[in-house]
């Protein structure tokens, strides 16, 4: 049976931030989305202080270590100081 795909929020300023702003979703965007989809997991930015080897620790540590390939698959977005990506890791502390 094929899955269907997860419906995302309207890319609006309620649900988004602006690349600026270090991308991704808001926590009203990160709300809409775990009720129209049942049993996701899906959380906020690490952007705090956090303990080593904390969960937080770990989740920074492997969305890092993700959009470090990223960096490397994008050339052109990883020179562009104003690219999501690099915008998105900044926010993450990477």
């Amino acid at each position: 049976m094929p899955r269907t795909p997860d419906k995302q929020p309207p890319r609006t300023k309620k649900y988004y931030r602006k690349t600026e702003s270090g991308a991704g979703m808001t926590k009203a965007g990160i709300k809409r989305y775990r009720a129209e989809n049942p049993g996701s997991k899906l959380k906020t930015a690490v952007t705090g202080k956090v303990k080593p080897g904390s969960k937080a620790a770990k989740r920074r540590k492997s969305f890092c270590a993700r959009s470090a390939g990223q960096m490397k698959k994008f050339p052109q977005a990883a020179k562009d100081p104003n690219s999501r990506l690099r915008q998105a890791r900044r926010r993450w502390r990477c």
